[in-house]
């Protein structure tokens, strides 16, 4: 794929987690159409394989665990040996739930360090990782986390829990951000509703149409809706947003 030397992200470098999942493959095309360069980061191989297959030389992929300092070390070892920099981060790599109940009354030890290991503990290292790479010419971390971290669910109190300690991770790591000079602007987007495999999945035919039908804007969410706006918080268009939560849910949170 050509780079496009006139786009929104053209001459920057872009680090994405979670890029072998349907928001993290969104955003490698679509940054790599805005002029990005890639480094896509993922646990699946069948996934990155078919990021390499679409994309060839354009993206850089190779797997990793995003709860181990180890390969956030390497990750950002391989990223500076082959572009020099790294100008842009997405935290997206997530953990939703792994079978068992989730509820306050049930869920598990194993279950809630599970999901805080991927959602809280990965972001934290990407955003240190990030941090002492940018800290000399500057950049943008976007941290995606969830409506769930502003609305309570009863069935999910591991992830919702890990997805509000990401929007506060985002508001601390802006401040110190700031605070230290560092030209490091740190976002959060907070998703809704999104017809992704795994929600097709776990949900039947008449469940998805009710849960369509209760979003305001009468539709769920497209790959592309998540992706543009991790464009925007990435490019130079931004320059002045930093701490900010960007809710992306057809209206089902908005204020009564």
């Amino acid at each position: 794929m050509a780079t496009n030397a006139e786009g929104r992200l053209a001459g920057k470098v872009a680090l994405i987690t979670g890029a072998a999942g349907a928001f993290g493959g969104e955003m490698v095309h679509r940054f790599l159409l805005e002029g990005a360069k890639i480094v896509a980061c993922g646990l699946a191989d069948a996934g990155l394989a078919a990021i390499s297959a679409r994309h060839g030389d354009a993206v850089l992929t190779f797997a990793a665990d995003v709860g181990s300092e180890t390969d956030w070390e390497s990750t950002r070892e391989l990223t500076l040996a082959r572009f020099g920099r790294l100008d842009i981060l997405v935290n997206n790599a997530g953990l939703s739930h792994t079978g068992a109940p989730q509820d306050a009354e049930h869920v598990s030890l194993e279950q809630w360090r599970a999901v805080q290991r991927v959602n809280v503990e990965g972001t934290l290292l990407g955003c240190q990782m990030a941090i002492r790479a940018m800290r000399e010419s500057g950049g943008a971390i976007i941290n995606i986390s969830s409506i769930a971290a502003l609305n309570p669910s009863p069935n999910m109190i591991a992830y919702g829990t890990s997805k509000a300690a990401v929007r506060y991770m985002t508001r601390s790591v802006a401040a110190y951000c700031a605070a230290k000079g560092y030209n490091i602007r740190c976002n959060s987007i907070h998703p809704g509703w999104f017809l992704t495999p795994m929600v097709r999945q776990a949900r039947t035919p008449a469940e998805l149409e009710a849960q369509e039908k209760s979003i305001p804007l009468r539709r769920f969410g497209s790959l592309a809706d998540i992706a543009e706006a991790a464009i925007y918080l990435a490019s130079d268009q931004a320059a002045y947003i930093t701490g900010a939560k960007l809710v992306i849910d057809g209206g089902v949170t908005m204020d009564p």
